[in-house]
C-alpha cells in the first residue's frame, strides 16, 4: 500500500472476537493497509473459513491468532507480551468481542420478566466490563509508548431502541424479544470511550467508538424488508461499508478525531 495518511505500514493492530462475523473484516482491512494484526477470542472459538483464508493469504508474519477470554486478565496480560514479542508494541486496538442474540439462535428467548439476571451479567460481562478489561491491558502499552489508537466497536442500539416490529414475523413462543442489556451494554461502550478519550489524549492515543447498523449477514427477506425500508439510504451495510469508517480510524487521517460515535447506518438514526 502506498504511504499517505491512511497507511498502517509497519503498525502493529489487535483485535478481539476475531473468529466472529466482524472480526475477519476489522482484521482484512488493517492488513490491507499494511498493518500486522494479532486476533484474540475465546478460547472456545474455532477460526472459521474468514480467518483461515486472511492467515492463507498473509502469513504468519502478518497475522496470527490467540486464544483468550476477555473477562480473565491473566489470558489478556499472556497475548499482550505474545503480540510484543512476536510483532512489537501495538498502536492500535479494535475491541470487537462482544455478545449479542440473533432472532435464528437455537434454544428460544424469554419475555422481559423471565430474563434471568445471569443472561444480563453475561452480556455486560463481555460488551461492557470485558472491553474495559482489555483496553487497561494494551491501552497501557500505548500510554507508555505516547501513541495509539482505540476502536471500541459500539452499536445502532447504543442509540436507539430496537423495533420490535422487525422480528413480529418470527414464529417464537415466547415472542423474539432482542436482548434489552445488549443494547445498554454498547450505550456504556459509548460513555466509557469519551472517558477514555479525555483521560488520555495528553499521552498521544485516542479513543473512539464505531457503531455499525444492520449488517447484512443471512437474515431472512422479511426482516430485511422491514428494516431497509427503515433506512433513508434503502439497504443493510456490507463489509465493504465498514472497511473505510475504520480504517479512518486507525490511521493518522483522524489524527484529531477523539471522544466521538462514528456511526455507520445508513441514515437510521436521522429519522
Amino acid at each position: 500500500m502506498s504511504e499517505g495518511p491512511y497507511s498502517l505500514k509497519g503498525a502493529v493492530a489487535v483485535v478481539t472476537g476475531a473468529l466472529g462475523k466482524l472480526g475477519p473484516i476489522w482484521m482484512e482491512t488493517l492488513l490491507d493497509a499494511g498493518a500486522r494484526v494479532m486476533g484474540l477470542d475465546h478460547p472456545d472459538q474455532k477460526p472459521g473459513e474468514a480467518f483461515t483464508a486472511l492467515r492463507k493469504q498473509y502469513g504468519d508474519q502478518c497475522v496470527r491468532h490467540v486464544a483468550a477470554d476477555v473477562r480473565i486478565r491473566a489470558d489478556l496480560e499472556r497475548a499482550c507480551d505474545l503480540c510484543t514479542e512476536v510483532f512489537g508494541t501495538p498502536a492500535i486496538l479494535v475491541n470487537n468481542a462482544g455478545i449479542d442474540q440473533p432472532p435464528d439462535q437455537p434454544g428460544g428467548g424469554y419475555r422481559l420478566e423471565d430474563i434471568p439476571l445471569e443472561i444480563n451479567r453475561e452480556v455486560f460481562e463481555v460488551n461492557t466490563l470485558g472491553l474495559f478489561l482489555v483496553t487497561q491491558v494494551f491501552g497501557q502499552t500505548m500510554v507508555k509508548a505516547g501513541r495509539g489508537s482505540i476502536i471500541n466497536i459500539g452499536s445502532l442500539y447504543a442509540s436507539v431502541a430496537p423495533d420490535s416490529r422487525f422480528y413480529a414475523h418470527i414464529q417464537s413462543d415466547p415472542p423474539f424479544l432482542k436482548p434489552p442489556a445488549y443494547g445498554a451494554s454498547k450505550a456504556a461502550v459509548v460513555n466509557l470511550s469519551r472517558y477514555l478519550a479525555t483521560l488520555w489524549a495528553p499521552n498521544g492515543v485516542r479513543v473512539n467508538t464505531l457503531s455499525p447498523g444492520g449488517v447484512l449477514g443471512g437474515q431472512d427477506d422479511n426482516f430485511k424488508s422491514k428494516f431497509c425500508a427503515r433506512v433513508p439510504m434503502g439497504r443493510m451495510a456490507t463489509a465493504e461499508d465498514l472497511r473505510g469508517p475504520l480504517l479512518f480510524l486507525a490511521s493518522e487521517a483522524s489524527s484529531y478525531v477523539t471522544g466521538t460515535e462514528l456511526v455507520v447506518d445508513g441514515g437510521f438514526t436521522a429519522w
